[in-house]
C-alpha cells in the first residue's frame, strides 16, 4: 500500500495528487501570495512546481545522459525526501491519536462523575423512601 503525501497546512491536509510542493494547488496560492517560502521549513521556493506523476518520455529526457552515479543521488534525494513527509504524516498522526486519547480520557472522566452523583441521588432517593412512613388505606 502506497502512503499519500498530504499538504502540510494543517488545517487543509489534503492528499497531494499532482504537484511536489507538499502543500495543495489552493494553499500555495494563499501561503505564497507575498513569499514562496516553504511553511513547513521555512526555506526560500525559487524553482517553479514540479508535476508528481511526470510521463516516461519527460522522465528519459531528464535522466538520458546522467551518470549512474548521479542518477542515484537524485534517487537518494527523492527518497529521503519522501520518508521525510512520510515521517511528517507519521508525526501528525500520532499527535493526532494522543489529542484523541486525551479527549476521552477527559470524557471518561466526567462520565464516571455523573455516574458517581447519579448513584449518589438514587441511594438519597431510596433512603428517604425507605424512611417515609407508609399510608396503608382504611
Amino acid at each position: 500500500m502506497e502512503t499519500e503525501l498530504h499538504c502540510n497546512r494543517l488545517s487543509c491536509r489534503r492528499p497531494l495528487t499532482d504537484k511536489a510542493v507538499v502543500v495543495s494547488l489552493d494553499c500555495a496560492n494563499e501561503l505564497f501570495s507575498a513569499a514562496q517560502i516553504c511553511p513547513a521549513c521555512e526555506t526560500s521556493l525559487t524553482e517553479p512546481c514540479k508535476i508528481r506523476h511526470p510521463t516516461n518520455d519527460y522522465k528519459t529526457s531528464v535522466l538520458s545522459g546522467l551518470s549512474p552515479s548521479l542518477i542515484l543521488e537524485i534517487c537518494g534525494r527523492a527518497i529521503a525526501f519522501w520518508q521525510y513527509q512520510i515521517h511528517q504524516e507519521n508525526s501528525y498522526q500520532q499527535a493526532l491519536v494522543r489529542s484523541v486519547n486525551d479527549r476521552v480520557a477527559q470524557l471518561q472522566k466526567q462520565l464516571e462523575n455523573v455516574v458517581r452523583e447519579a448513584n449518589s441521588e438514587i441511594g438519597l432517593m431510596n433512603s428517604k423512601v425507605c424512611l417515609q412512613p407508609v399510608h396503608m388505606p382504611s
